[in-house]
């Protein structure tokens, strides 16, 4: 197909767009704790994700808190990414 090169770097740039926000989100509405979570948890401090229990063994608490830090943080991030959204669609 032609243009299929210039798809995919478009495709680059909008996900290190939607990455930058995510960053900015996760240094806005978290914790600290919350943040090392989300980071370890989904390998976005160094590439390698990490299972609950390796997050609970490395911060010294247990594997159910470790969750629920999970649990709170991703949908504090949710409530952060549908809210820019709803403000974004109402400035247009």
């Amino acid at each position: 197909m032609l243009g299929t090169e210039t798809d995919e770097v478009l495709d680059e740039v909008e996900l290190k767009i939607q990455v930058k926000k995510l960053y900015e989100k996760m240094k806005c509405v978290l914790k600290a704790r919350e943040r090392t979570v989300i980071q370890l948890r989904y390998g976005l401090a160094n590439g390698g994700s990490k299972t609950q229990r390796e997050i609970a063994k490395l911060l010294g608490i247990s594997r159910s808190y470790v969750s629920r830090i999970e649990k709170r943080a991703i949908k504090k991030l949710g409530k952060a990414f549908n809210s820019s959204c709803k403000k974004q669609s109402k400035e247009k």
